[in-house]
């Protein structure tokens, strides 16, 4: 996607600094319009000390360059990227991102929580499987490179390694070369080895770099490490393998044996990473190398690495195919321009599609700068807010003081109706006090007549159970006959045995037809035997109980009744009675059916027998 603006590529290199500034060419390509870096020393490579040194040497770079572009793509240190290629069985395509997620887990070197990291599927190998290069940093790394560059007033949008942005810096530049390219990039901290097919990559991070020769020279010559640094650069190369004479500066020739040293070191790790690629990877041989990084700008890198390969060796140029400006000083980019391969690499983000896009910025970054990106959209809505609240302000005091004068003429009113209100609350609560005397009162006469509503019912009941059983026995009037025998009442709060063995002799409060009163055992009977039901039999007097802690409410009737004895007429007929009185009661709306029950065990005489019934009044009476 072209941009229409310059934008800047950034390198935070351990051992140096790099930026450049490009726009899109006429032909669609890349243009570089100013470039630009600075060492950062032994600090670089330090992560305690890291963070100061580069924000100094990116203040100082922005500053010196002339550098216009705010919009900006850099590359994470190699040294604290975390890459890795692996192989993938063919599965679904649905199922690749979940297989490289679990791949993450298990390969990445710190918790994915506190990791940003990103996938390219390569293609398939040889034998089926799907490639893909993982890479990862710790977000930590990369907020710090934000914080730096968001200090600098550059706003970022991508984060690359260093090995995605080489890989496309030498596809871009190099697109004419057959065969397998290995490129060699040799760093300040660790180097990169990469090896380019076609259609197949392969690369490794190795901790070999060119800090390693500035620090054992510095402790073979006990010199600091700057001092060091400045005798390696300006001074020193790789010293040449067989008999040559040696340098008459003892510190030179100090400094080649160690930087040859140094590379013999790396050479093993590029010999162990072909063996790998072409036994594991199953790729080809490399036909030609490409020397590109700091590290390469030592002399006599180029014969070294020529020697011991036994291939041609070409220092890689990134700016190969990249258009230079006018203004750009030729001659000095041409003294750094193999250290630009990760810059180059970024660049051609922002111009073509490139074969490895990777973008390792965490999510909490993404989210601050589009937080940050709207900005000017929340001022303006701040502003509008504030404009808003002033108007409802003025709009409010003007609502505000016509509420006042509104609310006076209402608290005078008010106050002027107080005194005729408090009377009428007076009389309002008396007259509430005597409609609750009133309603009391009704209950009272209430349950003066209760008494009369519970014999009425109990004559009904009896009346009804004797006419059932006739039906049942098919006899006629006179053959079946109920009355009561005795009746005792329980007040709410006593338990029957207790109210029982409480009772006193009591005349029952409410009366009614002298006959049947004696019929049903409600007085009792004179000495001649008079009285009695259909089937005759004595009834004692009614009794209540009057227990010391007398609620004046009954709530029970234990009642004995008393019939004419039906075994001569049907075997088992007095059950049936018994059970027909117990199922009219449990139906009467006045008894509650859950504890109105037959309660004992019959007693049978000759002509007549007698059984228990304990009845529960749904609403309790009061005495």
């Amino acid at each position: 996607m072209l941009k229409s603006k310059s934008f800047l590529s950034i390198d935070f290199g351990a051992g140096s600094l790099k930026i450049a500034e490009f726009e899109p060419s006429a032909d669609g390509g890349l243009k570089l319009l100013r470039f630009g870096t600075r060492p950062l020393g032994l600090a670089g490579s330090q992560e305690a000390a890291r963070e100061n040194v580069v924000k100094k040497a990116l203040v100082e770079l922005l500053a010196e360059g002339g550098f216009v572009g705010r919009q900006a793509s850099l590359a994470a240190p190699g040294f604290q990227v975390f890459s890795k290629f692996v192989k993938l069985p063919p599965v679904d395509a649905s199922k690749v991102t979940q297989i490289i997620q679990y791949e993450a887990q298990q390969n990445v070197p710190f918790p994915l929580a506190e990791t940003a990291w990103d996938y390219q599927i390569l293609g398939n190998a040889p034998g089926g499987e799907l490639e893909v290069l993982l890479v990862a940093v710790k977000s930590e790394v990369v907020e710090k490179l934000f914080t730096i560059g968001e200090g600098a007033g550059l706003r970022m949008d991508v984060v690359d390694a260093s090995v995605a942005a080489l890989c496309n810096a030498f596809r871009y530049n190099y697109a004419d070369q057959e065969g397998c390219n290995l490129l060699i990039d040799v760093g300040a901290k660790t180097s990169n080895v990469i090896l380019l097919e076609k259609n197949r990559l392969y690369a490794r991070s190795v901790p070999v770099g060119a800090n390693s020769i500035t620090q054992e020279f510095a402790a073979e010559s006990k010199l600091p490490f700057a001092e060091a640094e400045k005798i390696k650069i300006a001074d020193g190369f790789v010293s040449l393998g067989g008999a040559y004479e040696e340098p008459d500066n003892p510190r030179v020739a100090a400094v080649s044996k160690v930087a040859r040293n140094v590379l013999t070191r790396l050479h093993l790790q590029v010999n162990q990473t072909i063996q790998f690629y072409r036994t594991q990877q199953g790729g080809n041989a490399p036909v030609r190398v490409f020397l590109c990084g700091g590290g390469s700008i030592l002399p006599y890198s180029t014969e070294f690495f020529t020697e011991k390969l036994n291939l041609p060796v070409d220092i890689f140029n990134p700016f190969r195919n990249v258009e230079i400006d006018a203004a750009v000083d030729v001659e000095a980019l041409e003294r750094v321009a193999q250290c630009f391969g990760e810059v180059v690499g970024l660049g051609l983000r922002g111009v073509v599609q490139c074969p490895l896009e990777l973008n390792l910025m965490p999510k909490s970054s993404r989210t601050r700068q589009e937080f940050n990106s709207k900005k000017p959209y929340l001022l303006a809505a701040a502003y509008a807010l504030v404009v808003g609240v002033f108007a409802y302000g003025w709009f409010y005091s003007r609502v505000e003081a016509a509420r006042r004068e509104g609310l006076e003429k209402i608290t005078s009113e008010v106050d002027r109706l107080r005194i005729p209100a408090e009377g009428l609350q007076r009389e309002q609560a008396a007259l509430e006090n005597s409609t609750k005397q009133t309603e009391q009162l009704v209950l009272w006469l209430e349950d003066q007549t209760q008494w009369g509503d519970v014999f009425s019912e109990l004559r009904r009941v009896l009346a009804a159970a004797e006419e059932a059983q006739r039906q049942k026995l098919g006899s006629g009037p006179g053959t079946v006959g109920v009355w009561i025998d005795t009746f005792l009442t329980t007040e709410a709060t006593q338990p029957v045995a207790q109210a029982a063995a409480e009772e006193a002799p009591t005349q029952p409060s409410y009366m009614m037809d002298p006959v049947l009163m004696k019929r049903y055992g409600l007085i009792p009977r004179g000495p001649t035997g008079e009285g009695g039901g259909e089937g005759g039999g004595e009834a004692t007097p009614a009794k209540k109980s009057s227990p010391s802690n007398s609620t004046n409410e009954i709530s029970s009737i234990s009642m004995t009744l008393r019939a004419v004895n039906l075994s001569r007429v049907k075997t088992g007929a007095n059950n049936e009675l018994v059970f027909e009185v117990q199922n009219q009661l449990k139906s009467s709306p006045i008894f509650d059916p859950n504890e109105t029950r037959f309660d004992g065990t019959l007693s049978e005489e000759e002509t007549t027998f007698s059984f228990p019934m304990k009845v529960k009044l749904k609403r309790p009476m009061k005495l």
